[in-house]
């Protein structure tokens, strides 16, 4: 009758094969953690340079309004007042629109630019670490063959 052949040694070592190697775990978290403050740092900038762009609005607009709410001598001068008020919000919202505009372009660039360097790096690592996978795979199931040809024999 046949012998059973004992898998136990068999899967041990390749289970060992896919145990995780944490150098390589703290080289994927260091990467991840440089993405993140880079791409925090993107978007505090954005942030900072959009508020200074809503406050220098508000303010504009109320050193308008305050030209505009002067008395005026004459009841036309009140119109002209409002037309004048009213274009310079227009042309100021314009201006402001073309500078959030801008935040937002360099913010898409820069974050393109980081999410190319992090797609080579993280490439990198994996590339690294399929490597040494392949090869303590490969070292393992030549292992296992040899021992189970001992066994065989």
């Amino acid at each position: 009758m046949a012998d059973a052949q004992d898998f136990t040694k068999m899967m041990q070592d390749m289970m060992s094969v896919f145990s995780m190697d944490p150098t390589t775990m703290q080289d994927a978290f260091k990467t991840q953690a440089a993405l993140a403050e880079k791409m925090s740092k993107v978007a505090l900038e954005a942030a900072e340079k959009s508020t200074e762009i809503s406050a220098k609005w508000t303010k504009d607009t109320l050193s308008k309004v305050g030209e505009m709410t002067t008395v005026k001598d004459e009841p036309t001068d009140y119109t002209k007042a409002m037309t004048d008020f009213a274009s310079s919000s227009a042309e100021m919202a314009a201006e402001n629109m073309a500078a959030f505009a801008e935040v937002a372009k360099k913010v898409q660039m820069e974050t393109v630019e980081l999410m190319l360097a992090a797609g080579k790096d993280f490439s990198e690592d994996a590339t690294s670490a399929m490597k040494k996978a392949t090869a303590t795979a490969t070292k393992t199931a030549k292992k296992a063959t040899a021992t189970m040809a001992a066994d065989k024999a």
